[in-house]
């Protein structure tokens, strides 16, 4: 098998083509290099470099590297900025996968795997304590980013119906660590790493709310390592490859979840740090707990997390201070 890996640059993709590459599977990058980064492509891996708004380029490079599955990765993921820039989001996570989609079934290309997101459930009534969301949850996104997921796996579902494609729409939920160093995400947009800047800044790190119906007061979230997620997909792409006409919409979870108190508290233990967090209030549209339920995906795929959260921070951790020689421990 050959797989088309769009976004195979960034933080999660380069993680993906890793595991691809490591499991014996054959990897082409496709990437505009808006975000992502060209030296975390593997010395033999082709990357052609491109949007996937760019309909004959795609078609190019499925005839180029006769490609025979795709995973797409490639998407704008910024919940805030997807408020303030709508039609920049529809275009590029939508638009974008419709043309993907038509120049894949234009080559026949027979399985297809869709990174969606956990942001499609939006607040679920699953998120009081003790319930878990599973991929039967109803779907409310709250933001256009999230409405963009969920219209990217149903466009998905309906392209593989119409032409016999094979499709899995893998839910992620809180992705964090490293696999290396190397492929630690340079972004801050997400709790550990935001964390980490705070502390590298020697202030303290922000709670937004600490008055939610849980154990502690803050928010309770699922997160799952980026090497663990990468592992799902390797799995997910290898059974629509074995059973055409496939069609799955799965989890990518550990089912375990750690507020953000006590992943503050955990981070501070891993990089030796001893700052309080300040807390401040809520913000809009945060639920209290989403957990997710895992027990699809370890039917349907045999697969199961490996990694815990102290993983998590410790690889985080190593990659961080790798690109930023400034960050020391506490």
């Amino acid at each position: 098998m050959t797989w088309l890996i769009t976004g195979g640059a960034g933080y999660i993709g380069a993680h993906v083509v890793r595991a691809m590459t490591e499991a014996g599977e054959r990897a082409v990058v496709y990437d505009d290099l808006s975000t992502g980064i060209a030296d975390r492509v593997p010395d033999g891996v082709p990357l052609v470099v491109g949007s996937t708004l760019d309909g004959e380029r795609v078609a190019r490079a499925l005839n180029d590297h006769t490609v025979t599955g795709v995973v797409h990765l490639a998407a704008k993921k910024q919940v805030g900025e997807s408020v303030d820039l709508p039609l920049h989001y529809y275009r590029e996570n939508v638009e974008g996968l419709r043309v993907l989609l038509q120049a894949v079934t234009a080559a026949a290309v027979p399985s297809f795997v869709f990174s969606s997101s956990a942001a499609v459930y939006g607040m679920p009534s699953a998120a009081r304590e003790g319930a878990l969301v599973t991929e039967e949850t109803p779907c409310v996104p709250m933001s256009p980013y999230g409405e963009t997921k969920l219209a990217g796996e149903w466009l998905v579902r309906a392209t593989g119906r119409a032409h016999g494609l094979s499709t899995a729409s893998l839910r992620y939920f809180n992705v964090a660590g490293a696999a290396a160093p190397e492929l630690a995400d340079t972004g801050v947009f997400n709790l550990i790493p935001m964390v980490f800047e705070k502390l590298t800044e020697g202030v303290p790190p922000r709670v937004f709310g600490d008055d939610y119906p849980t154990p502690d007061g803050t928010c309770v979230r699922d997160y799952i390592h980026v090497a663990d997620l990468a592992e799902a997909h390797v799995t997910a792409a290898r059974r629509l490859a074995a059973a055409p006409g496939t069609d799955l919409t799965l989890n990518i979870g550990r089912g375990e979840g750690v507020s953000v108190r006590e992943m503050i508290d955990r981070i501070n233990e891993v990089t030796g740090h001893t700052l309080a967090p300040t807390v401040t209030p809520r913000r809009p549209g945060d639920p209290p707990r989403v957990v997710a339920s895992a027990d699809r995906i370890a039917a349907e795929l045999a697969w199961k997390a490996k990694y815990d959260v102290h993983d998590m921070i410790t690889s985080a951790w190593e990659g961080w201070v790798r690109l930023r020689p400034e960050a020391r421990r506490g």
